[in-house]
């Protein structure tokens, strides 16, 4: 209880000592990284393989022309964590700078987040202010600098009170996160929602795929590259994002495999991608094509 009152007063405390501007960017940043991580939470899809919005794919996709791909290969085998991590994450900076706790560890955590998601995901967006990444990472230093003032970095205090007021806001991040996995809705009717609203994209003109040819193309609803083949049994697709470390694998006609030009990786196409030579652990993520007339399309 005592740690509940500190924190309650703490925070009162904190929106008087600061002027309007300082309010401002903390109500705009605070709720804005705690409504980020309930997008997260509530997505059913973010932590199941396969989905359009899994995290996996998403890293997968940023890998592919972020400056930082070499950090985020290495994070996609380990991608349901990586997504966890993010989500509490999000919640623990935003309550906690909106409940004064750790002011500037929560500040320089969403600093580094920001940094971190432009460096990911929009780096290469032109002109450069349509990042919207690459401006919450300038609010929230700018919001740190506001706290820091013309003092150091405070040095990381370790009294019981603190880490009371610190365990209380992870508690409270945790629990936010189980809440929104709770409600969120289930993985069947999210992706059949997401799958009508892509149905019937057209991908390659049938005539145009001769039977034992392949086809690569961009996904529309998941952002990957993905490869569309055509056997004398019908179409099928697979992303082309290797399972191992995200690099692009590649069809080679000479061996009817599908290679992973990074580490060797192999997998079958004709039994459902899955692997037949290391490094890689599970199959290609299948991709939903039918034919409609004319048009091979998603389906």
């Amino acid at each position: 209880m005592n740690a509940l009152s500190s924190i309650s007063r703490g925070a009162v405390s904190s929106w008087r000592s600061q002027n309007r501007a300082q309010r401002l960017l903390r109500i705009f940043l605070s709720v804005t990284w705690i409504y980020a991580g309930w997008d997260k939470a509530s997505d059913p899809g973010f932590l199941t393989q396969g989905e359009s919005t899994f995290i996996g794919t998403q890293l997968a996709a940023y890998a592919q022309s972020s400056p930082i791909s070499f950090l985020l290969n290495h994070t996609i085998e380990h991608a349901t964590q990586v997504g966890i991590f993010v989500m509490v994450a999000e919640f623990a900076i935003g309550i906690a700078t909106l409940l004064s706790v750790a002011p500037t560890t929560a500040a320089f955590g969403g600093f580094a987040m920001a940094t971190g998601l432009w460096l990911s995901s929009s780096f290469n967006v032109s002109p450069y202010f349509l990042a919207s990444d690459s401006a919450y990472a300038i609010l929230w230093l700018t919001y740190l600098l506001l706290l820091i003032g013309n003092r150091r970095m405070p040095a990381t205090n370790f009294q019981r009170r603190n880490v009371f007021r610190t365990a209380i806001v992870a508690a409270l991040a945790a629990g936010a996160a189980l809440v929104g996995r709770a409600v969120s809705p289930s993985n069947a009717a999210s992706s059949t929602n997401r799958a009508a609203k892509s149905s019937g994209k057209k991908i390659v003109k049938l005539s145009a795929l001769p039977v034992g040819a392949t086809f690569n193309f961009i996904h529309s609803s998941q952002g990957v590259p993905s490869l569309l083949f055509r056997t004398k049994k019908g179409v099928f697709a697979y992303s082309a994002i290797c399972t191992h470390q995200g690099c692009t694998v590649a069809y080679k006609s000479s061996t009817k495999k599908l290679v992973c030009p990074c580490h060797g990786a192999e997998f079958d196409p004709m039994n459902s991608a899955k692997v037949i030579s290391d490094p890689a652990e599970t199959p290609l993520a299948k991709v939903a094509v039918k034919v409609s007339g004319a048009w091979v399309v998603e389906a």
